[in-house]
């Protein structure tokens, strides 16, 4: 249960600016341990490090989206059920973005320096998702999934085949997606419109784009 919702209006602002500041700050706790921790710490050049370090910023970019998403679907979801859901998520999704931002420091590397636009962003569309209903908001989540789903696949494949410690996290991240997605569709998705799904396609090529270099 979201216990935010018997606070105050200002109590939740407080709650929701302090998430919104751990979240682009890069602080977050993983309830799980890390799937990387007992993979092998591979030799990469510096070519294949950078390699791997833009494509698992990325992958946090995604992360401090998804955070974003879920906390703007639980504030403004119709009922207790789905306020819940979405929390939990979030809660689930916080692991993926404590071990990518561990993984981006043992390659040497940061976060994104847009993640504030990054997170601002997401919090609008999943307010504009959560206001059109539940059943289009789970829709969201099912089409945002199934984009991530696809993007991890890729990683996999684009990922240097020595980097055992990124390879871990992102086949754990992809199991852990799919699960998020069926979810969301057995509580009774609706489909979201080509169109929507379009614009989703461009926007996530552009911050993908922008996250590997920024």
């Amino acid at each position: 249960m979201d216990s935010n919702r018997h606070f105050n209006p200002l109590d939740r602002l407080i709650v929701g600016v302090d998430k919104a500041l751990r979240v682009i700050g890069g602080v977050a706790t993983s309830s799980r341990p890390n799937p990387a921790a007992h993979a092998a710490d591979g030799q990469l050049d510096s070519a294949e490090q950078r390699h791997a370090a833009g494509l698992m910023r990325i992958n946090h970019v995604g992360e401090v989206c998804a955070q974003a998403l879920y906390d703007a679907q639980a504030r403004f979801a119709d009922s207790p059920a789905m306020q819940a859901q979405f929390a939990q998520a979030a809660r689930e999704e916080e692991d993926h973005l404590a071990w990518t931002a561990q993984r981006l420091g043992e390659l040497g590397s940061r976060p994104s320096l847009l993640n504030p636009l990054w997170y601002a962003g997401a919090y609008a569309l999943g307010t504009v998702a959560a206001r059109l209903g539940d059943g289009r908001s789970l829709g969201f989540v099912v089409e945002t999934e199934r984009q991530v789903e696809a993007h991890l696949n890729s990683h996999l494949e684009m990922l240097p085949a020595q980097d055992a410690k990124s390879r871990a996290i992102v086949e754990q991240m992809r199991v852990d997606e799919v699960a998020h997605g069926a979810a969301a569709q057995a509580l009774g998705a609706v489909e979201v419109p080509v169109p929507a799904k379009l614009a989703m396609t461009a926007m996530a090529k552009v911050m993908t784009t922008a996250a590997y270099y920024l």
